[in-house]
């Protein structure tokens, strides 16, 4: 028996030296391995003295928020050895051994041993919990573990000496503990330039192209982007690439088109031409060029897409890249480019025609004049003002972000068109960039707007300098029949506040975005097999480390969706493709179908014509109402959901050319109802139609009125005292409804609500 039990204690002290091996950093070969071919993969010969100032920095990093980690369900070690410890030495006494337990969970110097392994309070807390489980529960322990309980037990040992044990336990529910170093430097963001080693091979000319909207800016750059032998466009919106797409092919030179639900090619055959425009999120960082444009390069910072204009910045391969966008930018881009090695050329450019800020507001829409844009930052809202515009007896287009690229373009032409009776436009910030607009005057319904910051936390904040000039520089656009523009708001109180933004220099850009990859991702699975994509995504974020240049951007989106179909049995990758696709969270029935489409998917049951015709109930009758109206919108959302993934899973959805169909139908349905946008909103009940238009979501936001027909004021109850005032300031806190408004709208139902008439003798009596 002796024998036996050296030889225990023997393979127990082997256990601790592993143990210690793997705590000052040793790794099993195959990993470390892998996070060197890591390393050499990601990064160009040229950059590995940054390489190793990186990796010596390693250990320095970040404390990890553990609230992320979870806990697996253990599973015990089929090859224990019986009841061998019981038999050398006598079996254990549960009570006894929950003292001894407990008093180990309380040495400091156990919790402080373990926090040097990676464990803080919350994560040995759990742990212990576990280990607790496992040793009172098991029916044989490992003959080793049982006989040091046995020897603390009977006081010839310590009871320091179960730690080995329990770390060992506590690596089997939590495996990011062993792998913690391969985890930092898989998320390790700080030089991102060395992502790109096509671009780092060639030496790339920058060529700064600043200043104001209407400047001609983006006219330069687009000038030698025609006049190269190949290049590429890369713009923030649908509507601009398709612009240049259009432009381009016009002026004899071959171009392509591509965005995330169209690819269209110019040439026959289906080869590539040497010019191609695109979506920024499009733009390969494989494919060479001599040109490349990159437009509205001051989205950078944006904290949900800016990590689309890092990767084109730092990524594409030209010999010339042309960047436009605000003077604000210009010291990030430098400062960016010295991390590349190159140097930066800056063009400075003055707008082409004056808009200058109007002494008065307009306080009344009966001031409105042909050539008024009023700004809107809801959908709501420009339900309302549209409806009182129509009662006042004139004609409006409308144009916001929910709206189909094809309904915006033919609002746009209805609203330019001088033999169109309609002359007043009303719109959201979308308006913004992306559509060529004969504007007058720029009318700003209110200056506060929903933002979402870096966390992911929504709340209202007055729009900003850059946000105001970009709206506001609409206004008297070069080649349209205004030749000076002007800006005002709809409150006298906000002019006083948009004169003051408007003073105020842009903030300059100090950051830009960053996103992870799927290979990233991809990576942290292979360390973390058990976790779900959602929680992969979190730790990487946990885990990430920039320099003072970047940031990581705003997911929340991407888990959502990833949370919305972890129960559906698809790989990795697939997953996060799925992930990335571009829908509106707050569409029940866009989710709904992402949620669908993802499950025929695992299936392997291709997605055909005629199972979207059945989903979304095709062929759709003209909208009745704003309800209607709303989903319309949804199903063509839908249908470019559809669209999307074909391009990127083609056997699963095969049948793109019947659904490109359809979608054009209906596109002219949606306009055909915008069109007659008033009398849907009159058709609309106020409950229902405020309900519809919340769910709806749209051009960003904001402060919301339900649209009120003839005589609303008799069904609309005064907001103000009782459980009305509760509902306002619930729409005012969600952001649905801004305290200017809602003393406008008390104020109108008020003044409209009138006595009640003198009813016959019967109706008294019934009443």
């Amino acid at each position: 028996m002796s024998v036996n039990r050296c030889m225990h204690l023997f393979r127990l002290r082997r256990r601790m030296s592993a143990l210690t091996l793997s705590s000052t950093g040793a790794l099993p070969d195959s990993r470390v391995c892998y996070g060197s071919t890591l390393r050499s993969n990601q990064h160009s010969p040229n950059s590995l003295s940054c390489i190793r100032g990186i990796s010596s920095n390693s250990s320095s990093s970040t404390t990890p928020d553990t609230s992320l980690f979870v806990p697996l369900a253990f599973k015990a070690d089929g090859s224990v050895e019986g009841s061998v410890g019981a038999e050398l030495t006598q079996p254990l006494d549960k009570s006894e051994l929950l003292k001894v337990l407990n008093r180990f969970y309380k040495r400091k110097e156990m919790q402080k041993l373990a926090a040097d392994q990676g464990l803080d309070a919350r994560l040995f807390h759990q742990a212990f919990i576990s280990f607790r489980k496992y040793v009172l529960e098991m029916n044989a322990l490992g003959a080793a573990l049982h006989i040091i309980l046995n020897d603390i037990c009977c006081g010839a040992g310590h009871i320091d000496d179960i730690f080995p044990y329990f770390m060992l336990h506590a690596k089997q529910i939590f495996p990011m503990l062993d792998c913690m170093d391969d985890l930092r430097k898989i998320s390790d963001l700080r030089v991102p330039a060395n992502w790109y080693p096509e671009a780092r091979a060639i030496q790339r000319k920058v060529i700064f192209h600043a200043g104001p909207t209407n400047s001609g800016k983006t006219y330069q750059a687009i000038q030698r982007y025609l006049t190269a032998k190949s290049g590429v466009y890369c713009g923030p919106l649908k509507l601009l690439a398709h612009e240049i797409f259009e432009k381009t092919n016009g002026m004899g030179v071959m171009c392509d088109l591509v965005t995330g639900e169209d690819r269209t090619f110019m040439d026959p055959e289906g080869r590539p031409a040497g010019h191609v425009a695109c979506t920024i999120e499009m733009c390969s960082v494989n494919t060479p060029y001599e040109v490349a444009v990159i437009d509205e390069i001051q989205m950078i910072r944006d904290t949900s897409r800016g990590w689309a204009w890092t990767r084109a910045l730092l990524g594409l391969c030209a010999e010339e890249i042309h960047v436009c966008g605000e003077p604000a930018a210009i010291d990030f881009v430098r400062e960016l480019m010295y991390t590349t090695g190159e140097e930066m050329e800056v063009h400075t450019y003055k707008r082409l025609t004056p808009f200058s800020i109007s002494d008065s507001a307009l306080e009344s829409l009966d001031n409105l004049r042909p050539g008024d844009c009023i700004v809107c930052f809801s959908k709501n809202d420009i339900y309302s003002i549209s409806r009182q515009i129509e009662v006042r007896g004139l004609e409006c287009a409308v144009i916001y972000g929910s709206l189909p690229p094809g309904t915006k373009l033919s609002q746009a032409k209805k609203f330019n068109d001088p033999e169109d009776p309609c002359k007043i436009l009303v719109a959201t910030d979308a308006i913004g960039m992306g559509l060529n607009l004969s504007i007058r005057r720029i009318i700003f319904n209110c200056l506060v707007k929903p933002n979402v910051n870096e966390k992911g936390e929504k709340h209202m904040e007055t729009i900003s300098t850059s946000q105001a000039l970009q709206i506001a520089g609409r206004a008297g656009r070069f080649s349209s029949k205004f030749t000076e523009g002007e800006v005002t708001t709809m409150h006298r109180d906000d002019l006083v506040v948009l004169k003051d933004i408007l003073s105020r220099a842009v903030e300059p850009i100090q950051t830009a975005g960053l996103h992870p990859t799927a290979e990233q991702i991809e990576m942290f699975a292979y360390h973390l097999p058990d976790a779900t994509l959602s929680n992969l995504i979190d730790i990487f974020v946990s885990l990430s480390r920039v320099d003072g240049m970047y940031f990581v951007c705003n997911i929340d989106d991407f888990k959502f969706l990833a949370d919305m179909i972890q129960h559906i049995p698809l790989n990795l990758r697939t997953r996060y493709v799925f992930c990335t696709a571009p829908i509106n969270k707050k569409q029940p029935f866009v989710c709904t179908s992402f949620l669908k489409f993802a499950r025929q998917f695992s299936r392997d049951e291709p997605l055909t014509f005629d199972w979207v015709c059945r989903h979304i109930r095709w062929p759709l009758p003209a909208p009745k109402n704003i309800k209607d109206l709303v989903h319309l919108e949804a199903a063509h959302d839908v249908l470019d959901l559809y669209l999307w993934l074909s391009y990127r899973f083609m056997d699963m959805f095969p049948d793109t050319a019947g659904v490109r169909e359809i979608q054009h139908v209906l596109d002219d349905t949606i306009q055909q109802g915008v069109r007659n946008i008033t009398r849907l909103i009159r058709a609309t009940d106020p409950a229902a139609g405020a309900e519809a238009l919340g769910r709806g979501g749209g051009g960003g936001g904001g402060g919301a009125a339900p649209p009120r027909g003839r005589g609303a004021s008799n069904r609309a109850p005064r907001l103000g005292v009782g459980q009305s005032s509760s509902l306002a300031s619930r729409l005012v806190k969600d952001g649905l409804l801004t305290p200017d408004l809602l003393r406008q709208l008390q104020s109108e139902w008020s003044k409209e609500a009138a006595p009640p008439r003198p009813e016959g003798p019967r109706k008294n009596k019934k009443k």
